[in-house]
């Protein structure tokens, strides 16, 4: 067996044929790996089998094909990890035959499994994954209930099996919009959860004569009960500070359940009560205009005022979309450095904070041996506009940069003026 001194073979190995390799080699970029250290210079990231073997110099290691990608001076970093989405349920809002978000018209609630509807050919994850976004969340919507159901993880190669951790964490809203539909006020919503709570504690016993609970029957409270456990996070969506203190105030009652805040348009004024709780929220760094009675406090500087306090902080697009523009999630990052959070908070936001959040950081967002293969090579800093992916790499394996609008672009970039008819194009 040879030996492959990459530093040299690169240069030869450049044109290796576009089909997956059992090594990877990206080389000659800024390389930012979200560990103790910090962004090298000038570093190489090698991938054997899907998963990273090493980063920082090159290293010598047993013969074998190899494909190598010059970053060319760019930017070398984690794949992004996309917090809250609904990739893959809507593909056009306005056309309800085209979404599995919500079930208005179910009875069900907790049962709800996004899994079921999840399409991994949809179109928008292709763009998501063009802007760097190699691993996302996928979330249910409120339905018949504030209980939303259950959602997943998935990464955007668009392959049949991309969705690979169903059944990760438990939806319930808390907002405005979750009062409306518990009943008229909040006071309804609240107490609907801890019903449901209760009913999925004493699952099996409470359902054996009968199949109705205080608030959700037998086979929703078979699916809470990994939330009262703590296996399964609860996230609840909410915005006023009045609201997260009284989520804390839940998450003292019921020490087993973990809880995460997603909307927090006025955490900032909770924040050294979240820290102090461990509470991670997802937060959107553009929503900082109050356009309710529920966020009258939205700041610019709410996440900055966060990280300081040491709350864990991972940011999403809600304020843009869910569905087709999670491809948006850098510029928001961006937004909050504008207005005073480290840069290095705002990329670990968008990268290993969220997989942190959802229990998988030990294996992505984050470059360093051992870690999976999902690396992003820019042409320029990921956090400026101007900037764009180049490649994009999941489990080792260089991902097409192919979407539905470039094969249009490309479609009908040359126009045929005489003797052509549009038909042909």
């Amino acid at each position: 067996m040879k030996k492959l001194l990459l530093s040299l073979a690169a240069a030869a190995l450049t044109a290796a044929p576009a089909i997956a390799q059992e090594i990877v080699v990206v080389q000659n970029g800024r390389v930012v790996t979200n560990t103790e250290r910090g962004i090298i210079e000038n570093g190489t990231v090698v991938i054997r089998d899907g998963s990273i073997v090493s980063v920082g110099e090159p290293i010598e290691i047993d013969g074998g094909e190899v494909r190598v990608i010059d970053a060319n001076g760019g930017w070398i970093t984690p794949g992004l990890f996309h917090p809250h989405t609904e990739l893959g349920l809507v593909e056009v809002g306005a056309e309800g035959s085209t979404r599995d978000d919500a079930a208005d018209e179910s009875h069900f609630t907790a049962a709800l499994d996004v899994a079921d509807g999840f399409n991994p050919a949809g179109t928008h994850i292709d763009e998501a994954r063009t802007e760097g976004i190699t691993r996302f969340a996928v979330y249910p919507a409120t339905g018949s209930a504030i209980l939303a159901g259950r959602g997943a993880l998935a990464d955007s190669t668009g392959e049949p099996d991309s969705l690979f951790a169903p059944r990760r964490f438990m939806l319930v809203d808390l907002s405005d919009s979750g009062a409306s539909t518990a009943g008229g006020a909040r006071t309804a919503a609240w107490a609907f959860l801890r019903a449901a709570i209760e009913d999925a504690r004493f699952y099996p016993g409470r359902f054996m004569a009968h199949h109705e609970g205080d608030a959700i029957d037998r086979y929703d409270a078979q699916a809470m009960v990994q939330v009262v456990r703590g296996e399964m996070p609860l996230v609840m969506i909410m915005d006023r500070a009045s609201d997260i203190r009284r989520a804390l105030d839940f998450a003292e009652r019921y020490p087993s359940i973990r809880i995460v805040i997603a909307g927090g348009a006025e955490a900032h004024l909770v924040a050294d009560e979240l820290a102090e709780a461990g509470v991670p929220v997802i937060y959107d760094p553009m929503r900082n205009l109050p356009d309710s009675f529920a966020t009258l406090a939205s700041t610019t500087e709410g996440a900055s005022i966060l990280f300081d306090a040491g709350v864990p902080v991972a940011y999403t697009t809600v304020g843009s979309d869910l569905y087709f523009n999670p491809r948006l999630l850098p510029q928001h990052a961006a937004i909050s450095v504008a207005h005073g959070a480290d840069w290095s908070n705002a990329f670990r936001a968008i990268t290993l904070t969220p997989a942190e959040i959802y229990g998988v950081g030990d294996r992505y967002g984050a470059l360093a041996p051992g870690y999976a293969g999902d690396v992003v090579v820019w042409d320029g800093d990921p956090l400026e506009v101007m900037s764009a992916p180049v490649a994009v790499i999941i489990d080792g394996e260089p991902q097409s940069m192919e979407t539905r609008q470039t094969r249009l672009r490309d479609r009908y970039a040359e126009v045929v003026r005489e003797g052509g008819f549009a038909y042909r194009h």
